[in-house]
């Protein structure tokens, strides 16, 4: 048997999603038409939002918090912290098929 999971528990809506990040409404368009997070548009043209996009949205707070980037910089940052993250793991993994 597979449960169902509620429409509301796999997407949130930009108001839910607003809410749950602490940030405006506004706020959350410009980081998606920029491209820091990520959102799904409907037939009527209405963003939708994955809970995992949150996690994005508190790295992006927490780099213009700590670093005081504008957002253009912190798309860049987060690229590049990306791709380390990416070349770290290949790393580790080379060195335990080496040993």
């Amino acid at each position: 048997m597979v449960r169902a999971m509620r429409p509301s528990l796999e997407r949130l809506s930009l108001e839910e999603f607003a809410v749950l990040s602490g940030m405006h409404p506004d706020l959350i368009r410009r980081l998606v038409a920029l491209g820091l997070v990520e959102a799904h548009r409907d037939p009527a043209g209405v963003l939708w939002f994955s809970r995992g996009e949150l996690a994005e949205v508190a790295r992006v707070q927490r780099l213009r918090a700590g670093f005081a980037l504008n957002y253009a910089a912190i798309g860049l940052v987060t690229d590049l912290l990306d791709r380390i993250a990416v070349l770290e793991a290949a790393l580790r993994g080379a060195q335990r098929r080496g040993r």
